[in-house]
């Protein structure tokens, strides 16, 4: 007699759990999964209020049969009501879709995803900007600054570029003419044209540089510093090379 009375207190208490969570699509595949050994110990731990136990028993279902749509609906209950996990419980509503698209409580558990989503987003904070992310955030600032002047220059610098000559003539060189025999130079001339032709300085390349940083170091334009530098790669500058650095 009183396993009789147990036994219809364990039904009742399904059928009220049937009533609270939505009813669950009736077939062959459903009735399936639910007798499924670790589906049934979930169950029994939801009626005894063991809800980790549940969703320990729920898991080892889903290890069994991947797409068992009831599992799966039996977890996303436990992550949105009893184990709060937002994230695990929209993944878990959003299989059952895809498996039963058709049931009956679609539509609730649609309901359900968005809610989910909303108390998920609850628990995204904005992170507070501290004094060195600012102080990261203006260099950053200050290189894009940087890198967009270089840029224009080096627009400005290709710009400036004759277009390449094609289909000339060859240049003839030109017949030589009489003419006097300039005046010998003396000394003190020498040292004048020496002085007026002083040797151009050097710089090292160092990591980072570009032709455009080497020449705003030295305060020169970088039309100057490539003319000085015939034959110079701007993209291939390595560290350690050498370049000549005009006068002003």
């Amino acid at each position: 007699m009183m396993a009789r009375a147990s036994s219809h207190r364990y039904l009742a208490s399904l059928a009220l759990c049937a009533g609270l969570l939505g009813c669950m699509p009736v077939g062959h595949d459903v009735a399936d999964e639910q007798k499924e050994s670790h589906f049934l110990e979930g169950k029994r731990c939801i009626n005894s209020m063991d809800y980790h136990g549940a969703i320990e028993q729920f898991t080892k279902a889903l290890t069994v049969n991947p797409n068992s749509a009831s599992a799966h609906y039996e977890l996303g209950i436990l992550y949105e009501q009893r184990e709060p996990d937002p994230a695990a419980a929209i993944y878990h509503y959003q299989r059952y879709l895809k498996l039963r698209p058709n049931a009956e409580n679609a539509d609730l558990i649609r309901q359900r995803i968005i809610s989910c989503k909303q108390d998920l987003a609850r628990t995204v904070q904005p992170l507070p900007i501290t004094p060195g992310m600012q102080q990261q955030l203006e260099q950053l600032l200050d290189e894009v600054k940087r890198l967009r002047e270089e840029n224009e220059h080096w627009r400005a610098y290709f710009a400036s570029l004759p277009p390449a000559a094609t289909n000339t003539a060859p240049v003839q060189a030109p017949r030589p003419t009489p003419h006097t025999a300039p005046p010998t130079e003396t000394a003190p001339d020498r040292q004048t044209a020496a002085s007026a032709a002083a040797p151009m300085r050097t710089h090292t390349v160092q990591p980072g540089e570009s032709p455009y940083s080497i020449a705003r170091k030295y305060g020169v334009h970088l039309n100057a510093v490539m003319a000085a530098n015939p034959g110079l790669e701007p993209r291939r500058l390595q560290p350690g090379q050498t370049i000549n650095i005009p006068a002003r």
